[in-house]
């Protein structure tokens, strides 16, 4: 008889290691496109330090459950993510763009760890706890720090497109 729970928890692991790879690659494209934002630039790129973390934590739960990764769903995410960088980069208020995808994202991330949380005790997974409570941590405050800077990038932004028509 199949462990439901332990099931659903596989594919959400799964699901979250294509998450994470989205993440990457997004945040490989933004960090390219960030010097005129050196605060950005200085937290994405350490983000993306904790996000391949983040990936290694994930396939460490996917061993101890006797699983491995998606290669078709952190592909598909893989793909999206370029899809969605580039789109952003075409625009001229790319950073806003941004700014606000990367809040939308983080609180995606946030949840999806909070679910595998709380299907760790059901699905008999209690060695995974720890590694994703880490990762929910990380995801925590990168939400934290993309809310309270929107304004600050926001009228970063305006104030060199106001130099920039004068």
């Amino acid at each position: 008889m199949p462990n439901t729970a332990r099931d659903i928890f596989v594919v959400g692991l799964r699901n979250a290691h294509a998450m994470e790879t989205q993440a990457r690659e997004l945040m490989e494209r933004q960090s390219e496109r960030l010097d005129d934002y050196p605060e950005v630039k200085a937290k994405v790129t350490a983000h993306l330090g904790e996000t391949n973390e983040q990936l290694k934590r994930l396939e460490q739960c996917l061993e101890a459950c006797g699983e491995s990764t998606s290669s078709l769903k952190d592909t598909a995410q893989s793909v999206m993510a370029n899809a969605m960088a580039m789109a952003h980069s075409m625009a001229g208020d790319e950073i806003l763009k941004n700014t606000f995808a990367n809040n939308a994202f983080e609180n995606f991330e946030i949840a999806t760890y909070k679910s595998l949380l709380a299907l760790c005790g059901q699905a008999g997974v209690d060695s995974a706890r720890a590694p994703l409570e880490t990762s929910l941590k990380e995801e925590e405050r990168m939400a934290a720090w993309v809310v309270s800077n929107v304004e600050k990038i926001t009228l970063e932004y305006a104030s060199r497109e106001e130099r920039k028509a004068a």
